[in-house]
């Protein structure tokens, strides 16, 4: 049934029969006021029989007024604790407890406190009684830890916002949400009424709870369902915005599955009304960013419904002109209206538990769960959740209690055992390997730039040796891209000018990519081949690691030929021919470009040059084709210097015997003249 909005300002069923319609108006007032009666009826007789049971605790408390504390204990099983109290009784109670001051005054003030806590006490004097009371497992003792935790809880989902929105979970969490998850529940359900701009901040603490405590998920869920369909049934407009708007933010969270939104959707656009309409538009205003992502064929069928009712002309103009801005805001891709804003994306999506609701399903409340209730279990409940809680937020709990430091030192030492055990287990299965790939994974995914990607990817902590795994994973999402991304180059150029670590994980990359590059398909190796050229063209790569690249036809295939050619156009796109020939000739790399311009044959030399210029870049083997222009005089003067070395060793040894023959012969000489000197 629609809703309808009438000059008197309250919701009516929409008739089509006037006739029918004042019936069935005047039937409607009729079971309004009968039901009224009955709520009136009905809270008389619960007053008069509050008044009876307050009476009989008044006549038993002036018997045990001065008696132990045991008997005090018992006292308090015989109230009604889920009763209202009325304002004379609360004022008679401050006054007989400000007369008591004997040893279990303390407990008569908490004994016959109502379902909101009675009078206020303040803080450090609620510490002061909770100090004093003896036995920890008493109801008055629960009970006052039950005023302290709805005040707690109240507290801090009042004051939280985007911004306090990282303390404020640490501290909710130091509470006891297993106990109090009724009172979590209804203070974020009435915060949301009060504060609907809040409504996402509100999402969002319910979203980080919920991975801790699902149960707590599930109960705000159920009864945000159960306010919707009240509030639908009443016709009670802003009640519904709320409940609606809430449960858009969940969604947007995924803290609730996406069916409930198109089912809602549903419901309001079957019989449409101006008012249901516009409920409609706004609850897809607030989600449809999401929607769009998720279910988009369900949202077109959302969006071709309002096409139809606006078609139809039957509904106001003010909400015409409201299904025609949901449309440009469609075209827009709902810009301004993000599903998570950045500072309150705080759940990681595989750490997150989606429930799935139907409107259709029959659900409870659990309005028990906002009344305190005596735990038999008290003690045992509350050191399990102080364990869930040190799980959660470590040992903080221990550090704050001062009068258990013996008990911490203990705890500190078994820590350390515990500490000592867990290094010698070790993990064969690669299980961290994997959950560090997913998540750099996810994070690189989900990032709107590369500059969110990175600062995102920098917080995660790497052990020593793991910064290879980074690289790879960035180079594997680079790969599997449909069509290169500018959005990888640049965040491995800025990984490569932050860290030199970086730098050489991702020449070794290149290392590894080319030796298997005949593995890859052509897409992913166009893709993997714009990226290190983007690397090189920044210079966030040095140019050396073109020394593994061998080009020649024995060394090369076709794979890796294409991806070479990628890899010097893109270079030539972003240098230009003339930058990309200096950087080429520069003469402290050649040595590393010998490789991709071999000298040591002719016919490598004129593969090389027939490589390039197939490829439109003919440019850059200028030198090489001057160098093969003059290898055949080359060779010749190789040639010719072995010849003209043999001919000089051969003159220079004739010379040599002819000196030594000369010198012989004077010798002779000189010996003959002597001997004719001596006759």
């Amino acid at each position: 049934m629609g809703l309808q909005t009438r000059k008197n300002g309250d919701f009516r069923h929409r008739d089509y029969d006037s006739g029918n319609g004042d019936r069935r108006e005047n039937r409607h007032r009729e079971d309004h006021y009968d039901d009224h009666r009955d709520s009136i009826r009905d809270k008389h007789r619960a007053r008069k029989e509050r008044d009876r049971k307050s009476n009989f605790a008044e006549d038993r408390e002036d018997d045990r007024r001065y008696t132990s504390k045991e008997g005090m204990h018992d006292r308090g099983k015989h109230i009604d604790e889920e009763s209202k109290q009325k304002v004379a009784e609360d004022t008679n109670l401050s006054k007989d407890n400000k007369v008591t001051k004997q040893e279990g005054s303390v407990l008569n003030q908490t004994t016959d406190l109502g379902r909101t806590g009675g009078v206020y006490i303040p803080p450090f004097k609620l510490a002061r009684m909770m100090k004093e009371v003896q036995d920890k497992s008493s109801v008055e003792y629960q009970r006052m830890t039950w005023d302290a935790l709805r005040k707690s809880i109240n507290g801090l989902v009042n004051k939280v916002n985007a911004t306090n929105i990282k303390n404020i979970i640490p501290e909710l969490f130091s509470e006891n949400l297993i106990r109090g998850r009724g009172l979590f529940c209804r203070s974020c359900m009435k915060s949301q009424m009060a504060s609907p701009s809040f409504t996402d901040v509100f999402a969002a603490l319910v979203a980080v709870v919920n991975t801790r405590f699902p149960e707590v998920g599930n109960l705000l869920l159920r009864r945000i369902v159960l306010q919707l369909q009240r509030a639908y049934k009443r016709n009670d407009k802003p009640k519904l915005l709320a409940a609606v708007k809430f449960i858009a933010h969940l969604v947007n969270q995924q803290v609730v599955h996406e069916l409930i939104a198109l089912e809602l959707l549903a419901v309001l656009l079957e019989n449409p009304s101006d008012d249901s309409v516009e409920v409609a538009v706004g609850f897809v205003t607030e989600c449809g960013s999401i929607l769009q992502d998720l279910t988009p064929r369900g949202l077109h069928g959302i969006f071709e419904r309002f096409r139809g009712i606006l078609h139809e002309g039957e509904i106001d103009k003010r909400v015409q002109f409201l299904i025609e801005g949901l449309f440009a805001l469609r075209k827009s891709k709902f810009q301004g209206y993000p599903a998570v804003r950045p500072e309150l994306d705080l759940v990681e999506q595989e750490d997150q538990l989606t429930h799935e609701i139907s409107l259709q399903d029959t659900m409870e409340d659990e309005d028990a769960l906002n009344i305190f209730k005596p735990d038999p279990n008290f003690l045992e409940n509350e050191k399990k959740y102080e364990e869930l809680k040190k799980r959660f937020l470590g040992d903080e709990s221990e550090e704050e209690d001062d009068s258990e430091v013996e008990s911490e030192n203990d705890d500190e030492e078994e820590d350390d055992e515990d500490e000592d055990e867990r290094m010698k287990i070790t993990d064969e299965t690669e299980t961290n390997l994997v959950n560090l790939r997913r998540t750099i994974y996810l994070t690189i995914m989900s990032s709107v730039d590369f500059e969110e990607a990175g600062h995102k990817l920098l917080r995660i902590k790497l052990e020593p040796g793991q910064e290879m795994e980074l690289c790879i994973m960035l180079l594997e999402c680079c790969s599997q891209e449909r069509t290169y991304l500018r959005y990888y180059g640049l965040m491995g150029q800025r990984f490569c000018m932050i860290n030199k670590i970086h730098q050489e994980n991702f020449e070794k990359c290149f290392m590894q990519q080319y030796s298997m590059i005949h593995r890859l398909e052509t897409n992913k190796l166009r893709n993997v081949a714009k990226f290190f050229a983007h690397l090189l063209g920044t210079d966030a790569l040095p140019w050396h690691v073109l020394a593994y690249i061998r080009l020649t036809e024995e060394d090369t295939t076709s794979s890796s030929r294409i991806f070479i050619k990628i890899l010097f156009q893109e270079l030539s796109e972003h240098l230009g021919i003339r930058l990309l020939n200096e950087r080429l000739n520069d003469p402290t790399m050649q040595e590393s470009f010998e490789s991709i311009f071999p000298k040591d044959s002719p016919k490598n030399t004129r593969f090389a040059i027939n490589f390039f210029t197939s490829i439109g870049l003919g440019g850059i083997t200028e030198n090489l084709r001057e160098y093969l222009k003059n290898m055949p005089r080359l060779i010749m003067q190789q040639q010719q210097q072995p010849a003209t070395a043999s001919t000089d060793s051969s003159s220079s040894s004739s010379s040599s015997s002819s000196s030594s023959s000369e010198s012989e012969s004077e010798s002779e000489d000189s010996s003959r003249r002597k001997r004719r000197r001596r006759r």
